[in-house]
């Protein structure tokens, strides 16, 4: 019988991976509204401290964790630290991601490297990690954070779709390996939304007024709307969801 408790995260560690402003901080903070205590990631520890601070301050248990998520050594260090210290880590989201935007035939190979490191890589380290902790207890949730761009194409930005539809399959293929083993792996598709990786976008008038009129819902995205589909991929409302990607884009995937 589906009640409200169904939903509920009370007792559930979730470790968020790019987590100290924009999406990955909404995501904290939803999980840590249905009950979840949160593990905050970053690569600076002055935000990181400042998002922890502010979740704190709304009534959430949160920790916070500063390491690098595209250096393998680091995250198996820390993941190991948090299993020690603070608990099993029982929900992952993997939204850790940086945007280079150009032309893709001067497409910088530094720039390419970086952002297959973190927006690619960074989901394999840690969610590999964190899988062989949860195998061990034959359970576990794992969403990582694809994009409308997993399966859409927009001038300059060739090498985001390329890491955005690489997570996409990389989630499939954890689900299809894992799912014996006790986890859920799924993905949250975000359409465009208000963050500090879109500005430009946002204070663009001529691509705002193009992206409404694309998006059936007539609007960009905010943030705090992408967390009800983190809570419900991560609760026992999807215990035979697997493998899926739930798009939250205002309808772009489904119009021409």
């Amino acid at each position: 019988m589906i009640t409200a408790s169904t939903f509920r995260l009370d007792g559930r560690l979730a470790l968020v991976t790019g987590s100290s402003a924009g999406i990955g901080l909404a995501l904290a903070r939803g999980l840590g509204q249905a009950g979840a205590t949160i593990v905050l990631n970053g690569r600076n520890a002055a935000p990181l401290a400042a998002a922890a601070q502010l979740l704190r301050s709304e009534g959430l248990t949160v920790h916070e964790r500063a390491f690098d998520v595209t250096d393998a050594t680091q995250v198996q260090a820390q993941v190991a630290d948090i299993e020690k210290q603070i608990g099993p880590i029982e929900i992952l989201i993997n939204n850790a991601g940086i945007q280079r935007r150009g032309p893709l035939h001067e497409y910088a190979h530094s720039d390419w490297h970086d952002i297959m490191q973190t927006n690619l890589n960074s989901v394999f380290f840690v969610g590999q990690t964190v899988a062989q902790h949860m195998i061990t207890r034959g359970r576990g949730r794992i969403v990582n954070i694809c994009s409308v761009q997993s399966e859409l194409g927009r001038p300059g930005i060739a090498p985001y779709m390329a890491t955005k539809g690489a997570v996409k399959m990389l989630t499939k293929g954890m689900a299809v390996d894992w799912g014996p083993l006790g986890l859920n792996v799924n993905g949250i598709g975000p359409g465009y939304f208000k963050t500090e990786l879109n500005e430009k976008l946002v204070n663009d008038p001529t691509f705002s007024a193009w992206l409404t009129n694309r998006t059936p819902n007539r609007r960009w995205g905010e943030v705090q709307e992408l967390a009800g589909a983190a809570v419900f991929l991560a609760s026992d409302a999807s215990t035979f969801v697997n493998g899926h990607i739930l798009y939250v884009d205002g309808g772009v995937t489904a119009q021409l």
